[in-house]
């Protein structure tokens, strides 16, 4: 007689959940307060249109961060590398928060300046943040199904923290400023800051007990960064060796300038030239923008799903681009944000352009993955993303200077100028549909 063999029962995926959510919690946030609050707090400060349009450039780190990934890979844990990341960045967070308080004695001065300092850290820190939670999500969870069956969890959570950077510490400010909690924009960002900061370290301290210890610390850093070099430069190599690469090149980098150009300064178009409050701020940039995003860039999806990439790029880019002219518009019109007809003018557009901006992200996208190989495609993303957002980011921060020469209504006229090299380069630019 044998005895029935006992079977392990399959691992179930969704047991990540809880660490998936918080990790990409941990992801969002950072980037939020280092590119969309630091905006906010500076032109409520009332930084000059220059120095809010070099804010841009606190995007570049995510734009390279490929290039330091493999330290990331090499040396450590990811597991450690998080943990120890979030602590950093919720230090970061508070000291933003004590030199505001310090700032309000001084009326800013050279406290300013050392916030502006932090931030540039903190990108540092955080697009080095991404690099772990990412690694380690593909280590945690080596199945791809699994990875799939998680994903729009990494997206909530991450959108989440959108909403909550945006929205909720927005109105928290907002209100601290027009409460009796705080005296002036810099308490009240100071205690914004500080909300942040302890988020940030509950994180932290969360992680430490609730991170599956996945993967070993790696022994041979060296081997590890040569194997790292040798992929890269064989990668980046094949990716300049595709078909008519010179045209895919200048595809990528000129397609979205348009609304790179566009976005740049939006939120001191809207604190000063539209004169929006900050809580008004909160659920339309946070709100309303978060969920025109996500419908856009579901649309576009579907309609290149159904229609093939090549015969839905038209129809996606010029909704993309006609829609630069809403806002040209209202930097005419001025509609009165005191008024219900006034705000739901000005919410209603930055609605449809955050769907118009969706579309023509998904569209990008898709592109930028026909043009990444099998075997190097995670190098090809890597090396197209950068390609991408680099020229955009560095154009975006003179976005503050043009506007302080020519005004608001030229920067918008110019970015739909800027939009057409990219549409003229469509019917020449190879397509696969795969």
């Amino acid at each position: 007689m044998t005895t029935p063999a006992h079977h392990t029962p399959p691992e179930n995926p969704r047991r990540n959940i809880p660490w998936v959510t918080t990790t990409y919690f941990a992801e969002g946030l950072p980037y939020m307060i280092v590119r969309i609050l630091s905006g906010v707090f500076f032109t409520q400060l009332g930084v000059k249109e220059r120095y809010l349009g070099y804010l841009n450039y606190l995007g570049l780190p995510w734009n390279i961060k490929f290039l330091w990934a493999p330290l990331v890979d090499g040396w450590g844990t990811k597991r450690g590398w998080q943990i120890a990341l979030q602590g950093i960045l919720a230090v970061l967070t508070g000291v933003v928060a004590l030199l505001s308080h310090f700032a309000a004695s001084a009326e800013g001065g050279a406290y300013l300046e050392l916030i502006a300092g932090v931030f540039v850290l903190m990108a540092i820190v955080a697009a080095t943040n991404d690099i772990a939670i990412d690694g380690y999500y593909l280590e945690a969870i080596p199945k791809r199904e699994d990875q799939a069956l998680l994903s729009g969890y990494r997206v909530l959570a991450y959108r989440m923290s959108m909403v909550f950077a945006r929205s909720g510490l927005v109105a928290f400010a907002a209100w601290a400023m027009s409460s009796a909690t705080a005296g002036t924009a810099y308490h009240a960002w100071a205690l914004a800051f500080s909300v942040g900061a302890g988020v940030l370290a509950t994180l932290a301290v969360g992680h430490v007990f609730l991170l599956p210890r996945v993967g070993t610390p790696v022994g041979d850093v060296e081997s590890q960064f040569a194997k790292a070099k040798r992929v890269f430069v064989e990668g980046f190599v094949t990716y300049l060796a595709q078909p008519k690469v010179s045209l895919v090149l200048a595809f990528i980098v000129l397609y979205k300038m348009g609304d790179e150009l566009l976005f740049s300064m939006v939120t001191p178009f809207m604190l000063r030239e539209l004169k929006i409050t900050g809580e008004q701020y909160a659920w339309i940039a946070g709100i309303v923008g978060a969920a025109g995003t996500i419908i856009g860039a579901m649309w576009g999806g579907y309609l290149i799903k159904k229609m093939g990439l090549r015969k839905a790029m038209w129809p996606l880019t010029i909704a993309m681009n006609l829609n630069i002219w809403l806002y040209v518009w209202l930097s005419v019109a001025k509609p009165d944000p005191s008024t219900f007809s006034g705000i739901s003018l000005i919410a209603t557009i930055h609605g449809i352009e955050q769907i118009a901006a969706g579309l023509g992200s998904a569209a990008l996208l898709v592109f930028l993955l026909t043009t990444c190989s099998q075997q190097y495609k995670a190098t090809h993303y890597a090396v197209g993303s950068a390609i991408m957002s680099i020229p955009g980011t560095l154009v975006g921060g003179q976005a503050g200077a043009i506007v302080e020469a020519i005004g608001y209504t030229n920067l918008y006229i110019l970015a739909f100028v800027a939009a057409l090299p990219g549409m003229a380069l469509i019917p020449f630019v190879p397509m696969r549909e795969e």
